[in-house]
């Protein structure tokens, strides 16, 4: 069964052109049906419209996990830390729209939401995501008013006995508003490998997928430490006496990738990878073409007693913790993590087997 796994080299991507704005501060929030306290309470219609009065929700900055908030309650099971995490939440907040927004690619991005997530803008329904775990994007362009306040609404609704180990609630991992040209690089659309390696050479395989492309649309891509460069939506770049990645040297590239539109910059966006090799043999896992042998733990994604909040410093120091134990691998019990994990195995020297 070790030959069917991989391990992973997460890449990092950084924005350029498009705009990327933190929406987690200025939400406001409530929760109904099941309270933390075991009582019931009614949820109200019409909460994802305009008109509907929030004025009495409280305001909070996410990531949020409600469940970590308590209480502890004898009355909830073992398995999920006797904490009330199930329950339905809403988040609302209005997001002022710039006149300039015309024309452009609106989407909003969650790196993670417990769960069942549902989504409005100004009152239309947007779209949906039942998996709490994984990352998801959804396009607000239809319905998004440029030079008005245009209002948010998010439902979550995490369902008793959904999960045999702690889940946490609400909006647990970052939000970003994105907006993009017509023609840009898509949603995770660069895809980076390294499937020819050694001390002295390797090569890089770029692929891009691009929307809004045409025969107008040129797409291309430099090696910033290097200054090596190619072109196209599919090319392959060498790179002569590569920095390999391993444990003990955690060494990183980064990508540059421009597209064009009829010779005008529409899209930039970088992209951090690693170049090394990985193969399993009868005699264990090879890595650059030496066997190392892999220390390792199953980490769920939440971070003990401060929940399942995304927090970056406290994920740091769960690797520091693990590597100072011996550890050199995680595999991510039972779940996609959160991005920033994997940016920190990449930086820190962390085998990663995503699940």
């Amino acid at each position: 069964q070790l030959i069917a796994l991989t391990i992973t080299l997460a890449a990092a991507t950084a924005w350029g052109n498009q705009e990327a704005a933190n929406l987690n501060e200025g939400w406001r929030f409530a929760r109904f049906v099941t309270m933390p306290d075991g009582s019931e309470k009614a949820e109200p219609s019409g909460k994802e419209r305009n008109s509907f009065d929030d004025s009495g929700w409280r305001v909070l900055i996410v990531p949020q996990d409600w469940g970590i908030e308590g209480p502890f309650s004898d009355e909830l099971p073992n398995r999920t830390g006797k904490l009330p995490w199930a329950g339905i939440g809403w988040y609302r907040k209005t997001v002022d729209a710039p006149a300039t927004d015309a024309g452009k690619k609106i989407f909003i991005d969650f790196d993670g939401a417990m769960s069942n997530s549902r989504v409005w803008l100004y009152g239309e329904y947007i779209g949906e995501w039942p998996y709490g775990y994984s990352s998801f994007r959804l396009e607000l362009s239809k319905h998004w008013k440029p030079g008005e306040k245009n209002l948010i609404a998010v439902r979550l609704d995490n369902k008793p006995d959904s999960s045999r180990w702690y889940p946490g609630g609400g909006i647990y991992r970052n939000v970003r508003l994105v907006k993009t040209a017509q023609t840009h690089v898509d949603h995770w659309g660069i895809f980076v490998t390294t499937p020819e390696v050694s001390k002295t050479s390797a090569t890089v395989s770029i692929k891009t997928e691009v929307s809004g492309a045409d025969e107008n649309t040129t797409v291309h891509h430099e090696i910033l430490e290097t200054g090596d460069t190619g072109s196209g939506t599919a090319c392959s770049i060498p790179l002569e006496n590569p920095s390999l990645w391993n444990p003990e040297t955690p060494n990183l590239y980064t990508l540059r990738t421009t597209v064009k539109q009829d010779g005008e910059v529409v899209d930039t966006i970088e992209t951090t990878f690693g170049v090394r090799s990985v193969k399993y043999t009868e005699d264990g896992f090879v890595l650059n073409g030496e066997k190392v042998r892999m220390n390792g733990v199953c980490q769920h994604h939440d971070l003990g007693p401060l929940g399942a909040a995304v927090n970056i410093r406290a994920m740091e120091r769960q690797i520091e913790i693990l590597q100072e134990m011996g550890c050199n691998a995680i595999r991510t019990a039972h779940n996609p993590p959160a991005p920033e994990l994997l940016d920190l195995c990449d930086r820190m020297g962390m085998l990663v087997q995503v699940e």
